[in-house]
């Protein structure tokens, strides 16, 4: 009876260990802090500034610290036939790149197609942008999909899309569930310029859970040069966040900023994987 009694004791102590290493493991995030008034991306924050709940639990926030290295920038710019509304941001969207960061330039459509593989080479890419031709129904979650799935093959940095869009989905086929799983399998974070808002809620759930940011380019007068500050910045300000509680997190996780302020601040979030 004893003997039966300390196995049951030992059986339980096991599975307690082991429910306790589950909950410890920790979990990267990757988030950007922004503004979604003005645009601009929240720094100084620390640990706990942040709150990260998932199915309705609240998780420990580890460590909290900005994210390091260069960006590799896909620039997806809409070339359908209402895509012409954004073809004058695209050279300061390319001027912005800095140093040991590269861009490659994608134009979309009905489909995606590359018109410049991945390159520091600034000239290149301004000639690849004014060879792009506008025409035919946008797409965009079929261009973001294929952008994510093959799109990064010559990447070596920080994955990023920036979408330059007109603001208006045709019919695609991809999902945007399968969208959002492809970014976080391929840890990319999206940030998305958009002019109309007839799909607002499309772009901004494609930036808010792949730990990027929205940008509403009439708020801003449609300024491509304080556009493209605000966008970079906010690709290059993303925060890397170590969470423990969970061993895996579902498609819902949600950051929260909890630090006071007067601004209506937004955190995004991309799981790493």
């Amino acid at each position: 009876m004893r003997g039966s009694v300390e196995k049951s004791l030992a059986r339980l102590a096991l599975a307690a260990a082991f429910a306790s290493s589950l909950c410890a493991q920790q979990v990267a995030l990757r988030v950007t802090a922004f503004d979604e008034k003005t645009g601009e991306t929240v720094g100084g924050l620390a640990s706990e500034h942040f709150t990260v709940i998932d199915n309705k639990r609240a998780l420990r926030v580890e460590s909290a610290k900005p994210a390091q290295g260069p960006v590799d920038v896909l620039l997806l710019v809409d070339a359908s036939f209402v895509g012409e509304i954004v073809r004058p941001f695209v050279p300061a969207f390319i001027d912005r790149l800095e140093a040991g960061e590269q861009m490659a330039l994608v134009s979309y459509r009905d489909s995606a197609d590359l018109e410049q593989d991945f390159t520091a080479d600034k000239p290149l890419l301004r000639r690849a942008a004014a060879d792009v031709r506008y025409g035919n129904a946008p797409r965009i979650a079929d261009a973001v999909f294929a952008s994510l799935d093959s799109g990064f093959e010559n990447s070596a940095g920080r994955r990023v899309v920036i979408l330059l869009s007109a603001g208006v989905e045709g019919r695609s086929r991809s999902a945007q569930a399968d969208v959002l799983s492809l970014a976080r399998e391929k840890g990319v974070s999206i940030y998305a310029v958009f002019v109309n808002t007839t799909d607002r809620g499309l772009l901004r759930n494609l930036a808010m859970r792949s730990g990027g940011a929205y940008f509403h380019a009439k708020r801003f007068q449609s300024d491509p040069q304080a556009l493209s500050r605000l966008v970079f910045a906010a690709a290059r300000g993303q925060y890397e966040l170590t969470v423990s509680g969970a061993r895996l997190l579902s498609r819902r996780v949600a950051v929260k900023v909890t630090r006071k302020s007067k601004r209506k601040l937004a955190a995004s979030v991309l799981v790493v994987e």
